[in-house]
């Protein structure tokens, strides 16, 4: 039995007719599935919750129906649609999951070499085997602030899980504009959808506050910022529809490569931009890098957070800790 959560918005609306062509493909090798289709944020959460939970007799069914009681999920959306599945599932131990990649960014799937055809991904997925464990991230607001994004789930967690990355400050700031950007509705029409956060993240840098922020590390050490832009928690190397801020991130090591830039004036950080494309900015004088297990960021001031793009709130004190190998893939 396969549940396939499916973001019919997905590429400005083509998610659907997506879905559809693969629809056809599971009643061809006459496989058992059920489709759930998300409204609205935070819906892919929800779902996961109902067919993952170990509590409601329906799913208890669904695992004594499957080799080693896994229950398969399969993903049809973008990173954010992927990111919500991962905050609904209980147990990753009884979880696998396939995800197709139709987003305008699609991070997670950039470092995995996934086919560019879909018929063949989807085969790969139907096979349900685990062809890959990777790390997740978890992240948890010590603080939180009242104000919401433009758009954000129902209930706020204070603790989210994420599986490319998490971020404070400019790279937030980008994700939370992008989130309901005309300009990416539009850009993502003509297939440019990727020059988004792009142009977005020029404008923010140009009007990023000056604040004060304060990392500290699993080892002890701590850094101090007069002026921090941002800082990445990386278990993938990309974030942000291609950025590579962390090109020697291992996606299974237990561990993020934290990435930040600080102490900078803006018209530098623009001078980065370009050349962290292709993992070209570690040199650059305000750039940090990192290996670490666990860290804690305080700003000064509440700051906007993201996990894989999603933004909800502000925080000045967070925690990020990695799960070394949580999530079970079947592509």
């Amino acid at each position: 039995m396969y549940h396939c959560i499916v973001n019919p918005s997905a590429r400005s609306g083509k998610g659907k007719a997506i879905w559809e062509k693969l629809e056809l493909k599971l009643l061809e090798k006459k496989i058992d599935y059920t489709a759930y289709m998300t409204k609205g944020p935070g819906d892919g959460t929800i779902l996961a919750k109902k067919i993952s939970s170990t509590e409601k007799s329906t799913d208890n069914l669904a695992r004594k129906s499957e080799p080693n009681n896994y229950i398969k999920i399969i993903v049809l959306g973008g990173d954010g649609t992927l990111n919500e599945v991962m905050n609904g599932i209980s147990d990753f131990d009884k979880v696998l999951v396939g995800y197709v990649p139709i987003g305008s960014s699609n991070d997670f799937a950039r470092d995995l070499a996934y086919s560019k055809n879909i018929d063949t991904l989807l085969d790969t997925i139907l096979d349900g085997k685990v062809v890959r464990k990777l790390d997740l991230g978890k992240l948890t607001f010590n603080s939180m602030t009242a104000p919401m994004s433009r758009l954000h789930e129902k209930n706020i967690s204070k603790t989210r899980i994420f599986d490319v990355s998490s971020g404070i400050g400019f790279d937030a700031a980008v994700c939370e504009e992008a989130l309901s950007s005309g300009t990416k509705n539009f850009l993502n029409r003509i297939g440019l959808g990727k020059l988004t956060y792009g142009l977005i993240a020029i404008k923010q840098l140009l009007k990023a506050d000056k604040i004060p922020c304060e990392i500290e590390l699993d080892n002890g050490q701590v850094i101090h910022l007069k002026r921090f832009i941002f800082i990445a928690s990386m278990i993938h190397h990309y974030e942000g529809g291609g950025f590579n801020f962390a090109p020697h991130a291992d996606l299974a090591d237990g561990k993020f490569d934290l990435v930040y830039a600080g102490d900078m004036p803006p018209l530098r950080m623009i001078f980065a931009l370009p050349l962290s494309f292709f993992g070209k900015h570690y040199w650059i004088k305000g750039i940090g890098h990192h290996v670490v297990k666990e860290v804690t960021i305080k700003p000064l001031l509440p700051m906007w957070v993201h996990t894989d793009g999603e933004v909800s709130v502000k925080s000045d004190n967070i925690t990020l800790e990695c799960l070394q190998e949580k999530l079970q893939l079947m592509c």
